[in-house]
């Protein structure tokens, strides 16, 4: 099981960060051992005094693919979620510095999180879904997955010319504007479509 990652999906989160545009999606990976696990609390890490939520649609892959051509790539999932990527933001701007990997700055231990699954059938349309993070019981970011730059199936697409998709890899199709720092105590709660997808403590 993999977790293949998208960076710099939507306008918004790419200005909020001054990043450049990129012409093709930016794909990284995180370990199964930075999923967060059931019902835990997200430790922040000794490492970092920085560390950003990023609420983001997931895809889980129910069939093995490689080159999978956009036309077909809804035959290779039959549930979405949401998740958070977390960051550690001051981690990933020193090694961004040097020319180095994300990986520690992204794939730390607990650092993707994993709320519950729903079948696809359940939306009318994926591609115009609406989904929002909050914290402390305040909205801090709110997306459409009709903003991305690169729809789920597109992802499919360019992500399987690189490495085969084998089930239960999970796609995080990447965070709308509105990324910050979370603090001991704080509790976030992500919702797809106003359905409460997952709640975490922050210690």
């Amino acid at each position: 099981m993999k977790l293949i990652c998208i960076g710099r999906n939507y306008t918004e989160h790419i200005e909020e960060l001054e990043n450049e545009k990129p012409t093709d999606p930016v794909v990284f990976l995180k370990p199964d051992t930075a999923i967060l696990l059931k019902k835990q609390p997200f430790f922040i890490p000794d490492f970092s005094n920085d560390v950003h939520y990023e609420v983001e649609v997931l895809v889980k892959i129910n069939r093995v693919g490689k080159h999978i051509d956009r036309k077909f790539a809804h035959k290779y999932y039959q549930e979405i979620g949401l998740g958070i990527d977390f960051t550690a933001r001051d981690l990933q701007a020193q090694l961004k510095a040097k020319g180095l990997p994300w990986e520690k700055a992204k794939g730390f231990d607990g650092a993707a999180v994993i709320g519950e699954w729903l079948p696809v059938s359940d939306f009318e349309d994926i591609n115009k879904m609406s989904f929002s993070l909050k914290k402390n019981n305040k909205i801090v970011q709110n997306g459409n997955t009709s903003h991305m730059l690169w729809q789920i199936d597109e992802l499919i697409e360019y992500v399987s010319k690189y490495f085969t998709l084998k089930i239960g890899d999970i796609i995080f199709t990447g965070t709308p504007a509105g990324v910050g720092k979370v603090t001991a105590n704080d509790k976030l709660v992500g919702f797809l479509e106003e359905k409460e997808l997952f709640s975490i403590i922050v210690k």
